[in-house]
This record gives C-alpha cells, structure tokens and sequence, in this order.
C-alpha cells in the first residue's frame, strides 16, 4: 500500500534526533544549509543528507535551484494525516468475535464494509471467517442455493468456494442434491 511505504519513509526521517532538530530549527524559518551546518556543528555533507531525507518525506523543500535554503514543508504532513485520516478502520460487528484472538482475525480479514477481504491460509482463522460469514444465516431456515450465493457474493466475490467451505467445515448443512441449505 502506498501510504504504508509514505508512513515508514516519513518516520524514518524523524527518527534521527539531528533530523528532529533540523525540523525544529526550520520550523522558525527558512535557513541555509551553511547555516544549519553552524548551528548544529555538523558538516555540510551530514546536513545534506539529512536535508535529503526529510525533503524525500516531503517534510522540507529547497526554496533555490542549487538547494541551499530550505524551508519545512508541513503541507506535506497534513497531506499524509489527511490519506490516513480517510482510510475507513473496519469495525468488527457486535457479537462476531467470541474472543480477542477472533477480533483480531476479523479486522484482518474484513473490509469496513463487513466483506471479506481474503480467505485466510491457516485454518484456524478460516474458521473464524467462515463463523463470521454462517451469521449471514439464520438458524433454522433453509435456503436454495440462489439465496445462499446471494447472500455469501455481499460477503466474498467468489460464493462458490465459500459456501463450499461453509459445507465442508459443517457450519451449513444441503440436502444431497444441493437443493436447500441451513446453518447448523
């Protein structure tokens, strides 16, 4: 995900307390690479790198063309709070999740929507999903196949192999012939 790399390369770069301080520092106002270099005691080579690596997480921005005034750049900060800000955060539904370890599976594996995301590999959390999905099922009724994939494609793409799984790991019964289904 792009954001995920924007998030690490943005840590990144204030993950250096030289790097902190020449935030700091630009934050009162444009300065040079010089002068920066004298007010840290470092040498300019040191303060172009860091230089470097904040303006490649958009956190400063040369104000020349030779890049030897910098100013910092908070736009690109807000920007980034901004994507993350709009990323929906799936809420796990009341009653879906037995215990911590399935509320966990859950947001990991659904969208915030309440689909499902991906089947996961290992079965110990394909059978949470797959608990998740048989709730879709009220106990008691029996349903044709049609309904089933109706319900199971507003879950997952590919109702086929869910409703599989669902059978096969006995969280829905069918009739023989695959004419009714029910949750068990």
């Amino acid at each position: 995900m792009e954001t995920d790399q924007e998030l690490i390369q943005f840590f990144k770069a204030l993950s250096d307390a030289t790097r902190l301080r020449i935030a700091g520092r630009l934050a009162d106002g444009d300065c040079s690479e010089e002068a920066l270099a004298s007010w840290l005691g470092e040498k300019p080579a040191v303060v172009k790198h860091h230089l470097g690596l904040l303006a490649a997480a958009g956190l400063v921005e040369a104000l020349d063309a030779g890049g030897q005034t910098y100013r910092l750049r908070l736009a690109g900060a807000r920007a980034l709070a901004g994507r993350l800000l709009a990323h929906a955060v799936t809420v796990v539904p009341e009653g879906a999740a037995a215990d911590p370890f399935e509320h966990k599976v859950l947001r990991e594996f659904l969208t915030p929507a309440g689909a499902i995301r991906d089947l996961p590999v290992q079965e110990r959390k394909l059978r949470v999903v797959l608990r998740y999905a048989a709730q879709s099922f009220a106990a008691g009724q029996r349903y044709s196949e049609k309904e089933v994939n109706t319900l199971l494609k507003r879950l997952h793409p590919d109702s086929a192999t869910l409703r599989r799984l669902l059978v096969d790991f006995g969280l829905l019964q069918r009739q023989s012939a695959g004419q009714a289904y029910w949750r068990t």
